[in-house]
């Protein structure tokens, strides 16, 4: 006699199989602490789920998604749950979110070769800490730095304020370590620039959102620190006015010029109401 065990069978034993793989610290069941997992940051965007899996290594990771693979279990990769877009909610209640937050270690950082590799859940501002203390600079900045993480910056293909001269993640990046959606591990962490052995993987999974497997760790790109910032604040009539302007601070500055934004109006009157002190 055969026993053909289904998708609800499987997951009836799916919380012992992950409480076996990631210990007490790992498995967040629903309570009070879980409810954060499940909404965004803004409030705007809800969804429910089964478990949360807090796996602390890749290895880790690769087990997770097997379990939920075998259990026919739908999985939601999430970082630091900072987007606005509900890309980090699950919208099928049997969903189990894969939390990358306890993975931020420093694997390494090569101030001669301009590199730093850290793993997938370690805060934006930390790589930048990181950075610095090797008289480095790790380009990318956003206003949730303090919270967001590396591995939604790379499956987001973050841009940030300085991305007129460095580039948003993909020209961040120089490889990745992924967890694939059967399980297996991807390796393609490497530092080296020149690289002409095919095809350029790891632009798969930047920009993919989790979609095609889970990133676990990435080598990025340093840069020297500059010696001098200097910020201008000018008012223009129009926004071909300022393009006029960026083309005349490029021709001056070339490459040094870092960052360009464009305000209008009313967001600089919003702001002085809210912080007077600012006149």
């Amino acid at each position: 006699m055969h026993i053909i065990a289904t998708g609800d069978m499987l997951t009836n034993d799916l919380g012992d199989r992950l409480r076996a793989i990631l210990g007490s610290q790992g498995l967040v069941e629903p309570n009070a602490e879980f409810e954060r997992y499940c909404i965004s940051f803004d409030g705007a965007f809800r969804g429910p789920a089964q478990y949360v899996a807090r796996p602390s290594s890749t290895a880790q990771v690769s087990a997770v998604v097997t379990a939920c693979r075998k259990a026919g279990i739908s999985m939601v990769p999430q970082g630091g749950n900072t987007g606005l877009a509900g890309g980090a909610q699950p919208v099928d209640p049997r969903s189990v979110i894969i939390s990358l937050e306890r993975m931020r270690a420093l694997r390494a950082v090569d101030p001669q070769n301009d590199t730093i590799t850290v793993e997938a859940g370690m805060p934006l501002a930390e790589v930048q800490t990181h950075a610095v203390d090797v008289n480095r600079l790790f380009p990318l900045s956003l206003a949730s730095e303090g919270s967001c993480q590396i591995g939604g910056n790379l499956s987001t293909n973050a841009g940030g304020t300085q991305v007129l001269r460095y580039g948003n993640m993909r020209a961040l990046t120089l490889g990745l370590e992924v967890v694939l959606p059967d399980g297996s591990m991807w390796s393609g962490l490497r530092g080296l620039r020149k690289d002409s052995t095919g095809y350029d993987l790891k632009q798969l999974f930047i920009g993919a959102e989790g979609t095609l497997g889970i990133i676990t760790a990435a080598t990025l790109r340093l840069f020297p620190r500059p010696r001098d910032i200097v910020t201008a604040f000018v008012a223009v009539p129009t926004p071909v006015a300022a393009l006029d302007l960026l083309h005349i601070a490029r021709s001056h500055v070339g490459e040094s010029l870092s960052a360009f934004e464009l305000m209008r109006r009313e967001c600089m009157k919003w702001v002085l109401v809210a912080l007077p002190e600012a006149i």
